[in-house]
């Protein structure tokens, strides 16, 4: 690899390391205030708004400038919205311009790898660059779990600046301070990232005339028979995953009578999973057998019904490793082979916003479909089942769809044939 990557993946994994643990700072805050269930349910689509409203204009955004300096940009409006939260404007809408930052940042964190990298390597820096996402979750949730906890959140709390009044009362608005430097850690880290050499695109002054661009790249990668099926199962695979979080937490509270700190460790647990399967993915998966993993798929839908039966944390605990594994050995040669298509339909950045679009609409429209069952009674353990019968029948689905796709269009075959043919002769 080269040298430039590891400096991607460091500010990669203090920016994600932020984002995970100011996840549980703001439920923490919100139980505190005495919000009810549906608020804190509502954080993940919150997140996610950004990334569907803004889709049509950050893949060119990213692409309109070196992408280290968009990934700079994009950390500043996290910060932003950590000091919204401080500073008294709701969680829900502060953590939404956290995510209007991580909308801004995604493209720029996957779209610079087709830049610095030949295609034979993609599947190995996605291995790498998603088992350290995973490890930064896994951290990024224990440390927000460990910020708000009584000890800790104490000893925030008793610092003292001689003529400063910070206005800062409670555990989560510590934790939420002391991540502001961890985003600048990311910040800082974003300007040492090498330029690629890349030719930019400029953004056109009319942003209105990118719609029409982004709709039909988003058409067109739907309509490519391996782009097709690599952005359905990331979407689907995201679009779980990303409310999971919060299940497992209303799931550890419910069926182990759980607090936010004890529960943000079980959701590490499902990440140290996802990082296991991920490197392995990376160092066992070619990008022409990436499409061989959605089995994978159904099992993991098939797995969470039986998370409705556990009641004791020494099963669970292997069982959620077990599960991430199956996610994370899934999802990257899946995310490799739709980031190989896209950057060679469009461009990296543009290929990346369409995926954002997709998976954070999955996102949104699960979260918001949860969070409104919630209001209406929706216990943590239906929202399991119904979930774990989403995966398993649409990952069926997809699995269907991609082998009718071999069957009646030899060029999918052919595709996946001639990638293995050029990484033999680079290597």
């Amino acid at each position: 690899m080269k040298r430039g990557f590891y400096t991607i993946m460091s500010a990669q994994f203090f920016s994600s390391l932020a984002d995970n643990a100011l996840f549980v700072g703001a439920v923490q805050l919100l139980r505190s205030a005495g919000a009810p269930e549906w608020q804190q349910a509502a954080l993940v689509p919150m997140f996610a708004l950004f990334y569907v409203v803004l889709a049509p204009f950050v893949g060119a955004f990213a692409d309109s400038m070196p992408k280290g300096k968009v990934m700079l940009i994009s950390n500043g409006i996290k910060v932003v919205g950590c000091l919204m939260m401080l500073f008294g404007t709701h969680p829900l809408m502060s953590y939404a311009i956290v995510g209007l930052g991580a909308a801004a940042y995604s493209p720029a964190k996957y779209g610079i790898l087709t830049e610095l990298l030949p295609a034979s390597q993609l599947v190995k820096a996605n291995g790498w660059i998603e088992g350290l996402t995973i490890s930064s979750i896994i951290l990024g949730v224990l440390l927000g779990g460990q910020l708000v906890s009584p000890g800790i959140s104490h000893a925030l709390l008793s610092i003292d600046f001689p003529l400063i009044d910070t206005s800062i009362d409670t555990p989560p608005e510590a934790a939420i301070g002391i991540l502001i430097f961890v985003y600048l850690a990311a910040a800082w880290f974003n300007t040492r990232i090498p330029l690629t050499g890349a030719s930019m695109r400029a953004m056109p002054k009319n942003l209105l005339t990118l719609l029409p661009d982004f709709w039909k790249c988003n058409a067109k990668l739907w309509k490519d028979r391996l782009g097709q099926i690599s952005l359905s199962t990331t979407t689907l695979f995201w679009g779980v995953s990303g409310n999971l979080r919060y299940i497992v937490l209303a799931w550890a509270s419910a069926a182990l009578g759980y607090s936010v700190t004890q529960a943000s460790a079980l959701v590490g647990v499902v990440a140290i999973g996802t990082a296991a399967g991920a490197v392995a993915a990376s160092m066992r998966m070619r990008l022409e057998h990436a499409t061989n993993v959605i089995p994978l798929g159904i099992a993991m839908g098939l797995l969470i019904l039986f998370l409705n039966f556990i009641t004791n944390v020494w099963v669970a605990a292997p069982f959620l490793i077990l599960l991430g594994g199956l996610g994370g050995f899934l999802v990257v040669p899946m995310n490799a082979l739709l980031q190989h298509r896209g950057h060679n339909l469009m461009g990296a950045g543009r290929s990346i916003a369409v995926q954002n679009f997709n998976e954070q609409a999955c996102i949104l429209g699960l979260g918001a479909f949860y969070s409104l069952s919630t209001g209406m009674g929706l216990s943590a353990f239906g929202a399991i089942t119904v979930f774990g019968v989403v995966v398993a029948g649409f990952m069926w689905w997809i699995k269907r769809w991609h082998a009718r796709n071999c069957r009646d269009h030899a060029a999918v075959l052919e595709h996946l044939l001639a990638i293995a043919r050029n990484d033999n002769l680079h290597g």
